[in-house]
């Protein structure tokens, strides 16, 4: 079972709509503009999240984006949906600052709020229940998250739309066979990825095991599942140089957090990926690529 959330770069980052319980020391003003850069990449894929969205129901109202971070999937919501007005949701005042000054340049200002504090806790403090609420991967930073999807619920406008982004596939940034190392690099990270993936969840507050049938979830909690869709993004070889620096950048935070869990051996392959004096490294080699696939899972409230 793949998380493809931990190739993420809110589970790397430590960064889920303000849920880092234990990662409290990290600067989020100075990680904003890296959060926001790496979320550019993924508009394609968020585009074609939101025009399914769109064709699925009438025009929102009012959307939530819970768990927005810089706000760069917060305004492509006020583009897609003219008529609506966006609030973004995050633990963290210097991303969401980030988002209004983004949603300033891009003209939507007067149609896009914020709100800041933790989930699920702080959509009590909306104004007007959300015709649509997106959650991005930060459900699975709450340690209750089939009361946290209760939450969510309860802040949906009859008729509204919950949207909720977790799992789809680990990310692929090279072939299996790399000429250095030995073969199968991100296979192995990706079974280490999975047991970081379990200590995080244990070590969250009052968490509960739950089986990760996120339909079933949102029909425990009173909503008529609508639909499931993953979306790819394909940005083959030769890449772009923006897609290089987000698998540098990926790359590098899997050596930082899984290092010492590492063989030698990977590490060392892992070493010389990221080394730009290296003619072998991401930087300098011609069979980088970026292959990501997200899923959406949809249930409405129909009392």
């Amino acid at each position: 079972m793949a998380h493809d959330h931990h190739h993420d770069n809110h589970h790397r980052n430590g960064h889920a709509g303000g849920h880092h319980h234990d990662h409290t020391d990290i600067d989020w003003a100075e990680m904003g503009p890296l959060l926001e850069t790496q979320a550019e990449l993924f508009t394609p894929l968020y585009e074609r999240a939101l025009a399914w969205l769109g064709h699925k129901q009438t025009e929102p109202g009012l959307i939530v984006d819970a768990g927005s971070g810089p706000g760069v999937v917060s305004c492509l919501f006020a583009e897609a949906f003219p008529g609506a007005r966006v609030v973004a949701v995050d633990g963290a005042e210097p991303l969401l600052e980030r988002a209004r000054a983004r949603a300033g340049r891009l003209g939507v200002a007067d149609r896009f709020g914020t709100l800041v504090g933790e989930l699920p806790g702080v959509l009590e403090d909306l104004d007007y229940p959300a015709d649509l609420l997106w959650a991005a991967r930060s459900l699975h930073h709450l340690g209750d998250q089939r009361a946290a999807l209760a939450a969510f619920a309860a802040r949906l406008a009859p008729g509204g739309t919950l949207a909720l982004l977790e799992g789809g596939l680990p990310a692929r940034y090279l072939p299996r066979d790399i000429g250095i190392g030995r073969p199968g690099l991100q296979a192995r990270v990706d079974a280490l990825e999975e047991e970081w993936f379990a200590r995080m969840r244990a070590d969250l507050p009052g968490t509960v095991a739950e089986t990760e049938d996120w339909p079933a979830l949102m029909a425990a909690v009173g909503l008529r599942p609508t639909g499931t869709r993953s979306f790819l993004l394909d940005l083959p070889a030769p890449t772009t140089d923006r897609a290089r620096a987000y698998v540098a950048a990926s790359l590098s935070r899997l050596r930082d957090g899984l290092g010492e869990h590492l063989d030698a051996t990977d590490r060392a392959t892992l070493d010389r990926l990221l080394d730009p004096d290296d003619e072998a490294s991401v930087h300098h080699r011609p069979d980088v690529f970026v292959l990501a696939a997200h899923t959406v899972y949809t249930a409405v409230r129909t009392g």
